[in-house]
């Protein structure tokens, strides 16, 4: 395809949104349910990717430091998704890519939401990967090829970049909207020549690719990705002190994965259902912060005003603009609204 098309409607995507999340939120407690057990409730989205993330849930940080709430865990493929239960008020707190982030906040009804927490980097855990045997060595021969990658994702975000770094216009190649998966099996149908993806489903193109570049190099050279995590209003509203736990849990699994590396695999490994080695290896290539750099000027910021996050949203949201990627980019101010701030300093104490 010449490029992809702009976006749907927030209406079609609200249309779509108890669909793409229904199956995943049956069970959840409603509001009323939760009232009359004399719990609350918090629906968390998550990835099924080598993070803190993973550790909070499997050794139950965060239902250990709130005994009083129902707490759900449903797992999403890609921050499109997420973006969608959170415009269908399926959602209470989830991970979410910078690039679907500044997606949402675009527009002038962005996505009742804020970001609260970063949970990583991207490193070399995104990457794009070419079959080996193309021959192709550099990003430029993708020429007139086919490369899969989740549409509104991280990952597509960085090939549009790599992409544009080597000259090459989304017309020179047909972009296909996969999600994980997907790549994974149009890969192995030969379907596609090519995939910008993160891991675990990277690890397995590695196996038969030669990797091009990857979210490392291209956020060096001046376009990071980062994994976001994002709150509700509606949460921010009614419930402060839950997103509190949930921030100090997030930051002791951040200390966790420096100070219990092997605790840390471990838990990791029964989440993903691979091998200690695998879980190892994978938990390398990302880059994770430590508590302290979340809240510094240089990352998230804190009470006193934001970091470069802020920067770096808004340039993502000003690049997705000029791909044709979003209608238009939000402003610094769009952006500094969707930030939560509040609180931040006190996971250091």
């Amino acid at each position: 395809m010449s490029r992809v098309p702009q976006g749907p409607s927030r209406r079609l995507l609200l249309a779509g949104a108890l669909a793409a999340v229904s199956a995943a939120v049956t069970g959840c407690s409603s509001d009323s349910e939760a009232s009359a057990s004399g719990s609350k409730r918090l629906r968390i989205g998550y990835f099924a990717f080598p993070s803190g993330d993973l550790i909070v849930k499997n050794r139950k940080l965060l239902e250990k430091a709130l005994p009083d709430h129902t707490i759900t865990w449903i797992k999403f493929d890609s921050g499109a998704s997420v973006n969608q239960a959170f415009l269908g008020k399926s959602l209470d707190i989830a991970a979410l890519g910078s690039s679907p982030f500044a997606r949402g906040v675009s527009g002038s009804s962005p996505i009742p939401y804020k970001v609260a927490w970063i949970l990583d980097v991207a490193g070399e855990n995104e990457a794009l990967v070419v079959r080996k045997a193309t021959g192709i060595t550099e990003v430029a021969g993708l020429k007139g090829k086919t490369i899969g990658t989740p549409f509104a994702s991280t990952s597509h975000y960085s090939l549009l970049a790599a992409l544009e770094t080597a000259g090459l216009k989304t017309s020179d190649v047909k972009l296909v909207d996969l999600q994980p998966q997907a790549v994974l099996a149009a890969w192995q149908r030969g379907d596609i020549d090519a995939a910008y993806v993160w891991l675990p489903t990277l690890d397995e193109l590695r196996k038969t690719g030669t990797q091009l570049t990857s979210s490392k190099e291209i956020g060096g050279a001046g376009k990071p990705t980062l994994d976001l995590a994002v709150v509700s209003d509606d949460l921010i509203a009614r419930d402060p002190q839950a997103i509190a736990a949930w921030r100090s849990a997030e930051a002791e699994a951040l200390r966790l994965l420096a100070s219990d590396p092997d605790g840390s695999v471990e838990a990791v490994a029964a989440e993903l259902g691979i091998s200690a080695a695998d879980a190892r290896a994978q938990l390398k290539q990302g880059v994770f912060l430590t508590p302290e750099q979340v809240v510094s000027a240089d990352w998230l910021g804190t009470e006193d005003g934001p970091g470069k996050l802020l920067t770096y949203v808004t340039d993502t949201g000003r690049f997705l603009a000029g791909q044709q990627q979003i209608d238009a980019a939000p402003s610094e101010d769009a952006v500094r609204k969707a930030f939560y701030l509040q609180g931040l300093s006190d996971v250091l104490k």
